[in-house]
């Protein structure tokens, strides 16, 4: 995609320059064998105690075998003797819920992609949350604890960062929220207000076996203008700046190397460089906005930068 920055009044503008060229980024799905096709596809069933992830309990993070979308924390899975994997709860916002074909079960997909997961359970009481949600192994990969990395970004409105993000391979997890500030458990209309000192920004989960944080925080530089101060686009305001909320020295290292190296390129970073204090998730109706409604980032579009 060619792409030119025009300024407007001081405003820095992202414009296709074909005209009517579209700006949607679609999710990757991953390439299915004949048999996760079978189950996750066409809603079929693994035979039970055949699963790999049946007698699985190590730390981490359970994903979806077909686009990557976080499912279930290691915490919430239990031992149910059933014959396949069991969890008594789900990363919020993670699994929906349907009706069964026949008429009786309530099935379980993943909320991105709509895969098969398989049948959740109540009632049984085999767990303190009295929930058994009862997942094919083939409908799981999982991602070990020491592999999650942790990044947290602001780059002006989180709807359209948060759109980029979960579309890049090897991102698993992605939440809206507030840092930066100086009030606890701000909301919305608090951070628009201006009071609370806060940034909209975005915290990326990943697995470090298939990207790093330096090419994260390259996606970073390259989806906003980081030579605006206080604003991104449209968005005018402190809430809206341009920051790297840095969670150990190596974070910090690779930023500032990149806002060096775009310096170089006689670029004015205005990007700030802070240490993570903690971040407050947004209001449900934030997370996943572009997902939910369908739109598409109104001040945000990709520029190759490096």
């Amino acid at each position: 995609m060619k792409v030119v920055w025009i300024c407007l009044g001081g405003l820095a503008v992202a414009v296709a320059a074909a005209k009517g060229e579209k700006r949607a980024v679609e999710y990757k799905y991953n390439n299915l064998t004949p048999q996760e096709e079978r189950i996750i596809v066409k809603k079929g069933t693994e035979r039970p105690f055949t699963g790999k992830y049946d007698n699985h309990f190590e730390k981490g993070m359970y994903i979806c075998r077909r686009c990557n979308a976080a499912l279930y924390e290691s915490d919430s899975k239990f031992k149910s003797n059933c014959g396949w994997p069991s969890f008594d709860d789900e990363i919020p916002g993670a699994v929906k819920r349907q009706r069964d074909a026949d008429g009786r079960r309530t099935e379980i997909l993943c909320a991105r992609c709509g895969g098969h997961l398989g049948h959740v359970f109540e009632g049984e009481k085999m767990t303190p949350k009295d929930t058994r949600h009862c997942v094919n192994s083939v409908s799981l990969d999982f991602v070990p604890a020491e592999n999650l990395g942790r990044a947290v970004f602001a780059a002006g409105c989180f709807w359209g960062v948060e759109y980029y993000f979960q579309r890049e391979p090897g991102v698993i997890q992605t939440t809206v929220g507030y840092t930066g500030g100086r009030t606890e458990k701000p909301t919305y209309q608090a951070v628009c207000s201006k009071t609370t000192g806060h940034a909209e920004a975005v915290e990326v989960i990943f697995d470090s076996r298939r990207t790093s944080y330096e090419k994260l925080a390259r996606l970073f530089f390259e989806i906003h203008d980081p030579t605006q101060v206080d604003r991104q686009g449209p968005d005018v305001g402190d809430q809206y700046r341009s920051a790297i909320f840095y969670v150990n020295d190596e974070q910090k290292r690779v930023a500032e190397e990149l806002i060096a190296a775009l310096k170089k390129k006689g670029l004015n970073v205005a990007t700030r460089v802070v240490p993570l204090e903690k971040l407050w998730p947004a209001e449900d109706y934030h997370q996943d906005y572009y997902d939910k409604t369908g739109k598409q980032p109104y001040c945000h579009i990709r520029v190759k930068q490096f």
